[in-house]
């Protein structure tokens, strides 16, 4: 009963962030102290409780150098063009009964690239937006689309921190886990493209001017097929099963590449952007490519840190056995994906992020799924997309927050939902 007061009052503080709009770091630094105090009360002293939480980051030290890695990344492809050239090139595609359709495409594409939804909605979702405003499509819907695309890629890609979280905790090859979601990906993809073409035809307004972007990126970057060496290098060394981080900096030094030669950028500037973004003089397009380094991780870098501490204690103080065992019993009355996902809405409720919502998700349900490669999809087909449907987490507010969506465009998320509704409604999830 003590376990469900805890985290009752945890919750009370998440909550409490999201109504004042305050930080939510402050409610994690609050449930850290109030689970040390738990374990305190069980009779660990301080020295193992510091171990506990060392016990808990651990396994996610590869996760958090990923994060570093992104910050840069995500920063060089705007500095060298990789972005704008990508758009640049696939904008003409873009027209009044297929914009919802392209828009999840495209912010596909991006986030399966880059392997972050935040870098991609803070890029090709602003980019995404503006054309579909200016074609009179709601916001909402236009939110919905972006907040799927943008975790197409976050669940699948060979750069995602989730994909690799998820992976490290089960103890699966990564590569191996993509072929299981790509293959449990196709129904929804093709059910969720259907339903933005739909849309697309029945909401768009007219007579309404296509925002060229196209105008701006040719004013500010040489645009070429050689510029897009960076993010091919990324798609060709996924194919040799090539561990991310080495990818990851294969691409960097590519980028930084470009950056000097063909896009006249001096070396002292590119280790600036490096750590604190790319922020271009140009007023229209820092308002679309802005962002990136190493410092717009840090956030996100502590979130992982404190959920991770989370973890370490709940695991050696058992403090979750009991929900555990709940979890275990609906997986034995209905289906172990069943329960699955039924842990995935709480832990992504009480939790408030995507991180923490897997490492909860993992602990409750490891029982549930002795196969490690099968827990694996099971993992990336529930709690991983469920969470960015909580209107509170960070894992749809980032998202939404740069193209000021409202927080209903959660229910156009189409692909989010049909994910884990056609794994149940074919109970399976991988052969």
């Amino acid at each position: 009963m003590f376990e469900f007061i805890l985290m009752g009052m945890f919750a009370a503080a998440l909550l409490a962030c999201i109504l004042l709009d305050t930080s939510i770091l402050i409610a994690l630094v609050f449930g850290l102290m109030i689970f040390s105090f738990y374990a305190a009360e069980q009779g660990n002293t301080p020295r193992k409780i510091f171990d506990m939480w060392k016990a808990g980051v651990h396994p996610v030290k590869p996760v958090l150098i990923t994060l570093l890695l992104i910050g840069i990344i995500t920063a060089y492809w705007r500095a060298a063009g990789v972005i704008p050239t990508i758009i640049f090139y696939t904008a003409d595609f873009f027209s009044p009964t297929i914009i919802l359709v392209a828009t999840f495409w495209l912010c596909g594409l991006i986030s399966t690239l880059i392997g972050t939804a935040f870098g991609t909605a803070a890029t090709m979702g602003i980019i995404c937006a503006a054309i579909a405003e200016s074609l009179g499509v709601p916001l909402w819907l236009t939110g919905g689309a972006i907040l799927s695309g943008c975790y197409l890629g976050d669940r699948c890609s060979p750069m995602s921190t989730s994909a690799l979280l998820v992976a490290t905790l089960t103890r699966t090859d990564i590569f191996r886990n993509l072929i299981g979601m790509v293959r449990t990906a196709i129904i929804p993809l093709i059910l969720a493209s259907a339903l933005y073409l739909i849309a697309g035809i029945f909401f768009v307004g007219e007579g309404a001017a296509v925002v060229d972007a196209k105008e701006i990126f040719a004013r500010a970057f040489e645009i070429r097929p050689s510029v897009l060496i960076p993010a091919i290098l990324i798609v060709v060394l996924s194919l040799f099963r090539l561990r991310v981080q080495l990818m990851m900096c294969a691409s960097i030094l590519a980028c930084a590449a470009v950056a000097i030669w063909i896009q006249g950028l001096e070396v002292m500037e590119l280790l600036k952007i490096a750590l604190l973004g790319y922020y271009p003089n140009d007023t229209e397009l820092a308002e679309i490519m802005s962002g990136g380094g190493i410092i717009s991780m840090a956030n996100v870098v502590a979130i992982v840190c404190l959920s991770s501490c989370y973890a370490g204690i709940f695991q050696a103080t058992g403090f979750l056995n009991r929900l555990q065992s709940l979890m275990i019993s609906l997986g034995k009355k209905f289906s172990p994906f069943a329960s699955i996902v039924v842990a995935s809405i709480i832990t992504s409720m009480i939790s408030c992020n995507q991180t923490l919502a897997i490492m909860l998700t993992h602990q409750l349900c490891k029982k549930v799924e002795p196969r490690a490669e099968i827990f694996a999809i099971q993992i990336e087909n529930s709690v991983v997309v469920i969470s960015p449907l909580i209107p509170w987490s960070i894992a749809s507010v980032i998202v939404l927050m740069p193209i000021v969506a409202p927080k209903i465009s959660i229910l156009a998320a189409w692909y989010l939902f049909l994910i884990p509704l056609c794994c149940l409604a074919s109970r399976r999830v991988i052969k």
